[in-house]
């Protein structure tokens, strides 16, 4: 498993009864986690110290409760020496605050390899098209290790999210374009254009609708968007990366299609595994999703 251990201002304190607790800097909150199904005593403080609980319905959905908490504030995550990066968060519909914490650990493995390539070769343009970007985690680590990024995503506001965060990043000014778009069709029109990529970034969710009513399924739609976004990546790529929340996307399945798609086109060799969080009170690693990662 790939476990992003080196946060600083989140951490997920304990684990129980389908809940996370979770710090985000000053601020504890609780919410819902399918994968915890064991249930364990409540003994750590922050249980009864939450600033916010999500309530899952019976009925689907939920609803947030409040306890001094304010309507935004902001985290910082360390990429190694590169630069501190810097996220704001609130919280929004189904639970979510703007940041999937565990995606540091992928942060980390593709800035290092963009690092090292611009160190041997510094006039060397590196170009990242980050798909499904949501908020630009990936968009603003590969930008301060020195990448010029594509940023796409279907939501006017993530987009608008994610330049809030290169803004507080320091990265205001870095070779960024943001793209409010459906990510099949300017994967298409990229190809048509013969533009080329050194990495590639793709975190696509279960389901979700294009900005005109495109419909995504990922396991109806996943295999044919690796095949045809691999004919987007350059003789001379770095790497492709691919996160899924699916159950059944196992990172096995993960690494079938990577390898089929791009390792007998450009060589190289795939991993995937589980990625994960550290639980400070058990010690153990909370399961979130799997990651598969191409590199030369």
């Amino acid at each position: 498993m790939w476990i992003a251990g080196n946060w600083k201002d989140y951490e997920v304190l304990d684990a129980s009864n389908g809940e996370k607790l979770e710090r985000w800097g000053d601020y504890i909150l609780v919410r819902p986690d399918p994968q915890v199904i064991w249930n364990t005593p409540h003994d750590h403080r922050g249980w009864k110290q939450k600033n916010g609980h999500y309530h899952r319905s019976a009925k689907g959905g939920g609803e947030w409760e409040f306890f001094d908490l304010p309507d935004e504030w902001t985290i910082g995550y360390d990429l190694g020496d590169i630069r501190r990066l810097t996220f704001h968060l609130k919280p929004f519909s189904f639970k979510h605050t703007g940041l999937f914490p565990e995606q540091a650990v992928n942060w980390d493995w593709f800035a290092e390899r963009i690092r090292r390539a611009k160190a041997e070769a510094p006039e060397r343009q590196i170009k990242v098209l980050n798909l499904f970007a949501y908020t630009g985690g990936a968009t603003l680590a590969a930008a301060a290790a020195g990448a010029s990024v594509t940023h796409v995503d279907a939501s006017k506001g993530m987009v608008g999210w994610a330049k809030e965060n290169a803004l507080s990043s320091g990265l205001g000014d870095a070779p960024i374009r943001y793209f409010v778009d459906d990510c099949v069709k300017l994967a298409e029109r990229e190809i048509r254009r013969g533009n080329r990529y050194e990495g590639i970034i793709m975190d696509p969710p279960s389901y979700g609708r294009g900005p005109r009513g495109e419909i995504w399924k990922i396991e109806e739609s996943i295999w044919p968007f690796i095949e045809m976004t691999s004919r987007l990546l350059s003789d001379n790529a770095l790497f492709f990366l691919i996160n899924s929340y699916t159950t059944g996307l196992q990172p096995a399945v993960l690494s079938y299609m990577m390898n089929t798609a791009i390792v007998k086109r450009l060589g190289g060799h795939v991993e995937a595994e589980e990625i994960g969080l550290p639980v400070t009170d058990s010690r153990l690693v909370l399961p979130c999703g799997a990651s598969g990662r191409w590199e030369r």
